[in-house]
C-alpha cells in the first residue's frame, strides 16, 4: 500500500483516514473536483499552476473557494517535505461540498490535499487503441473543470482498451475527431511537424500540454494545434502524450502499428526535464 498523508481541517492525517459521510454531496451527487501535480527528483514543476487550476475548477463547479492558490501550494510543499528528496509523489488537492441537493451548497465547501508515493512510469512507453467512448461536449458535462464526474467514462475506455490488450485508449470528441487519450493529452508527429488537437472545450487544455508546446516552440520545433483524425493516427510517424502522471511518454504501438519513440518525443521529454530542474 502506498505511503501518504492527507491535510484536512488544519491537520495532517494518514492518507486513508475517512473524509466523507454517506450524505456528503461530493460523493452522492459528484460535486467533487481535484487536481494532480507531481514531485520527483526533488522538483515539483508547475505546482503553482495546478493549485490555481484547483481554484478555477472549484469556482466553475459552483463549490466556492476554500482558500487561495498560494496557501494551497504552501500546504502541498509542506506535504512533499514529509518525504525524501528523491521520492516520486502524486499531489492531489480536492474540493467538494458536504451539503446541497443536486446543486452544491458553497456554504459547506471542504478542502483536502493528499500527498502519496506513486512511482513515475517508465519512459519506454505504452500501447493504445481507439475507443468507442467519446469525450462529451461542453453543453453535456462540466468539461471546463477537472471534475471527478468526467472520469468514469474514461475508466470505461481504459477497461475496454485493456480487454483488447492495450494500455490506454484514444477518445474522440462528439464530432468524431481525436480529442485525447483517456488520461492525457495527445500529440502526433508527421514529416517533422508536431500536431496536437486544438482545445475545443471537450477536454482540458492540460498544464503539461501547454508547457511542452511552449518548450518545443521556443526550441524552434513547429507545433500545430488543429484537427486530428483517426486516420492521422494511422499515418503518424510518432505518437506521444503529455500529462501529469508520466509527463511525456511515447506510444510504442497504436492498434496494429508498431512505433518507436521518435526525435520530437525525445526533444519534448528532454526539454521538460530540463525545465523542471531549472525551476528547482
Amino acid at each position: 500500500m502506498a505511503i501518504g498523508y492527507t491535510y484536512v481541517d488544519g491537520d495532517w492525517r494518514d492518507m486513508n483516514d475517512p473524509l466523507f459521510a454517506s450524505s456528503c454531496h461530493g460523493v452522492w451527487l459528484s460535486s467533487f473536483i481535484f487536481d494532480g501535480a507531481r514531485a520527483f527528483e526533488g522538483v515539483a514543476p508547475d505546482l503553482d499552476r495546478h493549485c490555481e487550476r484547483t481554484v478555477n475548477s472549484a469556482e466553475t463547479m459552483g463549490l466556492g473557494v476554500p482558500m487561495a492558490a498560494g496557501a494551497m501550494e504552501e500546504i502541498a510543499r509542506e506535504g512533499i517535505a514529509k518525504f525524501g528528496a528523491d521520492a516520486e509523489l502524486y499531489v492531489r488537492p480536492m474540493v467538494w461540498t458536504d451539503g446541497g441537493f443536486v446543486a452544491p451548497d458553497p456554504e459547506t465547501v471542504r478542502f483536502a490535499l493528499t500527498v502519496y508515493e506513486m512511482p513515475m512510469p517508465s519512459e519506454t512507453g505504452f500501447t493504445a487503441c481507439l475507443s468507442t467512448r467519446r469525450r462529451p461536449s461542453p453543453d453535456m458535462a462540466p468539461t471546463d473543470a477537472k471534475a471527478a464526474c468526467l472520469y468514469p467514462n474514461a475508466g470505461r475506455a481504459i477497461a475496454e482498451a485493456r480487454a483488447r490488450g492495450f494500455d490506454n485508449a484514444v477518445m474522440l470528441d462528439p464530432m468524431g475527431n481525436v480529442a485525447e487519450f483517456a488520461t492525457a493529452n495527445l500529440f502526433i508527429v508527421k514529416d517533422g511537424v508536431a500536431v496536437t488537437p486544438a482545445p475545443n472545450g471537450c477536454f482540458l487544455n492540460g498544464i503539461t500540454r501547454q508547457r511542452v508546446i511552449k518548450l518545443l516552440r521556443d526550441k524552434g520545433q513547429e507545433v500545430v494545434e488543429g484537427r486530428v483524425t483517426p486516420r492521422d493516427l494511422m499515418e503518424a510517424d510518432e505518437i506521444f502524450n503529455t500529462g501529469n502522471y508520466g509527463k511525456v511518454l511515447p506510444v510504442v504501438k497504436y492498434e496494429d502499428r508498431a512505433l518507436q519513440p521518435g526525435p520530437v518525443f525525445r526533444m519534448a521529454r528532454d526539454l521538460y526535464w530540463s525545465f523542471a530542474h531549472a525551476g528547482r
